[in-house]
């Protein structure tokens, strides 16, 4: 009896871990501090993490004088770099690529940074985007924004 009884547990705990396991591996988060890439990528816990349906083109170099140690790069990168300014990064993998890194969904202060990439003008949307993102582009190609034109920078200041 008490076999047949311990049976059943391994049995249930096995089926269990079963059905939990799958779920655990497709939905991992992975969130930590980010480190932007001159890219415009992001590493996150060791992850090479390349923001979902965007491409961040390259931009000129620049720095940023008024922060200390001054840090150089290209214009988009500093912006995401400001942006995310040593705030925790949750990012949502949504594929693997070819190289290791991986394509996710990324999120800082409860912010898509996708979006906001879109929004202020420094990334355009991939042709696999969701809709939204090509308008979030137009509209920031139209306001002459990032690298449609007028630094983000000088809209902020005004």
């Amino acid at each position: 009896m008490k076999t047949g009884r311990r049976m059943l547990n391994v049995l249930f705990a096995a089926s269990v871990g079963m059905t939990a396991a799958p779920w655990a591996m497709a939905d991992p988060e992975i969130s930590s501090f980010a480190f932007v890439q001159e890219d415009g990528s992001l590493k996150v816990a060791g992850h090479l993490i390349h923001l979902y349906g965007i491409y961040i083109p390259p931009t000129e170099q620049t720095c940023s004088t008024f922060i200390r140690p001054i840090p150089c790069g290209p214009r988009a990168s500093l912006a995401l770099d400001f942006k995310i300014s040593g705030d925790f990064v949750h990012c949502q993998p949504r594929a693997t690529n070819p190289d290791g890194s991986l394509t996710a969904s990324c999120r800082s202060r409860n912010e898509d940074l996708s979006e906001w990439m879109l929004q202020s003008g420094w990334a355009v949307a991939l042709p696999d985007a969701p809709f939204e993102y090509f308008t979030m582009e137009r509209i920031a190609h139209s306001r002459g924004i990032g690298i449609w034109g007028i630094p983000i920078d000088v809209i902020r200041h005004k």
